[in-house]
């Protein structure tokens, strides 16, 4: 793990104030929507001290110069599954393709790589996450993020579910069922040693059962939930669960209604402040990766982690009869779920019309929607929905503490609020894409270093090039690359020099074979070296190339390139 924090920790052991102060910047004010101009900005420790016209610098406080910029709180994404990485093979009740990819070698990623994820996700000024549901190992997780620069990470343990999936039938499991009202009781208590942030109920009706028939057991586990000051989130998509949900005193809608809603619940949701998590852009990423459709974009390119990138491109080159058969009922689900959307999003924006609370959620490491860089998709969801750019900033910071119990302490850049924040080159109120043009991340009070959080191993700066070789995107292929980098024909033929060079013969080759495709066999890392077996296909003639790719990284670039495709 990485030591961090070593600023607050010199001043903590010396028993001083980390200060910080950020002038002449522009402060946003995400409750009205507007910005007050050229401020200066005092952070002590880890809170917003004073924000004035003028505030006199003293000769030990660091100085961050906002001139230009805008200082926003940091974002929120208010529904995340770590649980879940957003690759093909990560949910068997979805699609099994587990004889393809072993669920425990799944998980186990994950756990591994938490850590990278929360690079993401903090890298793109998303400064809190909160985690709706996964296995106890979820709180493991929490207390790896203790220890490193990350996301404030709140989470909760199982889903306690109307409903069991087969393949979740294991130990840790993300999704338990409860059978009765006392055994929902059991499922809350069970958590409470982990001391969770939330409980999460799973309001799933299987064939036959109607939701007025578990409704003594949701009420059940919200009432002991309360009881424990523990908030209570309830996946709910249709005006009957989602009725009962609040009710019986939800505190959390974690996904849209895909019915038109019914006026009265929506005034109970505004009457009762229950948030609502809306997750618009999270629904059609199952049918589309089956399709081999999945929008990877640049931004998920550079930015993502990349091997749940590299696993949705697998798409391309696995044969399993039970791709094949989700290939044959997505374009009809597709279909289905546009309609649907268009229900989501004119109920979102009755919603907002009405005052309800509104927190950004993506839903993230479902298939199809990747950590960290799917937010931006759901702010543009959530624009084409026809909320305002101030309406968007609101959810993703207000909203989005609101959701995680902390709208008195963060969310705002306010006096007495937590110094989570972001500094811009351009204002979002008037375009909610600024928020691509970060300038700076503070966490805690103290700058966060972005250049250590986009820091790839050798393998994942190779894994970076392939999946953007795959999608044909040059500038994301040459991303991973030195400006001075070597190629050569195995074992020492040198080919040419240079990112430009480079750039000329692949932008070529990528037009003129759009279907290109890169499978990589086999892979061996030994040291600052990795070694690819890889198998091309898509070409225009037909014909197959299997090649030896010898990649050789320094100083976190790609320096030289053997190629050897005699084999």
């Amino acid at each position: 793990m990485r030591i961090v924090y070593i600023c607050t920790l010199l001043c903590l052991f010396f028993d001083t104030e980390a200060q910080t102060l950020i002038t002449s910047v522009n402060v946003i004010d995400v409750q009205s929507g507007q910005v007050v101009h050229d401020q200066d900005v005092l952070l002590v420790d880890e809170k917003i001290d004073e924000i004035s016209g003028e505030i006199t610098p003293q000769p030990s406080w660091t100085i961050i110069d906002g001139k230009d910029k805008w200082l926003s709180p940091g974002l929120i994404d208010a529904h995340i599954h770590m649980f879940q990485s957003g690759g093909l093979y990560t949910r068997p009740d979805g699609i099994d393709l587990r004889d393809i990819r072993p669920y425990s070698e799944e998980r186990q990623w994950l756990y591994n790589h938490a850590e990278d994820i929360f690079d993401a996700y903090l890298h793109l000024g998303i400064t809190s996450v909160l985690d709706v549901g996964g296995p106890m190992t979820n709180y493991l997780i929490r207390d790896q993020s203790d220890s490193i620069v990350s996301p404030a990470y709140y989470c909760t343990g199982p889903l306690i579910s109307t409903y069991q999936p087969e393949a979740f039938r294991i130990d840790d499991s993300p999704i338990l069922k409860a059978n009765t009202p006392a055994e929902g009781v059991a499922l809350v208590r069970a958590q409470l040693d982990s001391k969770p942030d939330l409980i999460k109920i799973w309001y799933i009706n299987a064939r036959g059962i109607t939701p007025p028939d578990h409704r003594d057991i949701i009420r059940s586990v919200i009432q002991e939930s309360h009881a424990h000051d523990l908030p209570v989130a309830v996946h709910a998509t249709d005006n009957l669960t989602a009725g009962i949900a609040v009710r019986e005193g939800a505190d959390i809608l974690v996904h849209s209604v895909a019915q038109p809603m019914e006026d009265d619940i929506i005034q109970m949701i505004v009457d009762n402040q229950v948030v609502l998590v809306p997750t618009l852009v999270v629904h059609e990423g199952y049918d589309k990766s089956f399709l081999g459709q999945v929008d990877i974009t640049s931004h998920d390119l550079d930015h993502g982690v990349p091997l749940p990138i590299s696993d949705l491109l697998d798409v391309r080159h696995i044969e399993h009869p039970n791709l094949e058969e989700a290939k044959a009922y997505a374009p009809e689900f597709l279909a289905n779920n546009q309609v649907r959307d268009s229900i989501r999003t004119a109920n979102l924006r009755k919603l907002v019309a009405a005052g309800a609370i509104i927190a950004t959620g993506t839903d993230a490491g479902n298939i199809g929607t990747l950590h960290a860089t799917s937010y931006i998709a759901e702010l543009r969801a959530m624009k084409a929905a026809g909320l305002s750019d101030a309406d968007i900033l609101k959810a993703s910071t207000l909203g989005g503490a609101s959701a995680i119990g902390k709208a008195a302490s963060h969310g705002e850049v306010r006096v007495g609020k937590h110094a989570d924040l972001i500094l811009l080159g351009g204002n979002p109120l008037v375009d909610i894409e600024h928020l691509l043009d970060i300038s700076m991340v503070i966490k805690d009070g103290i700058e966060v270093d972005r250049d250590r959080l986009s820091e790839k191993t050798p393998e994942e700066l190779v894994q970076m090039q392939l999946n953007a070789y795959n999608m044909g995107n040059i500038e994301s292929f040459l991303l991973p690359y030195s400006d001075t980098v070597k190629v050569y024909e195995f074992p020492d033929e040198f080919s040419y020099q240079g990112i430009d060079n480079m750039r000329e013969g692949y932008a070529s080759f990528f037009e003129q074979v759009p279907d290109l495709h890169c499978q990589l066999i086999n892979r061996i890392v030994l040291g600052n070296t990795v070694i690819d077996q890889e198998r091309v296909t898509g070409l225009p003639d037909g014909s197959v190339i299997n090649a030896i790719a010898i990649y050789k990284i320094e100083d976190g670039k790609i320096q030289e390139v053997y190629f050897d495709s005699g084999g």
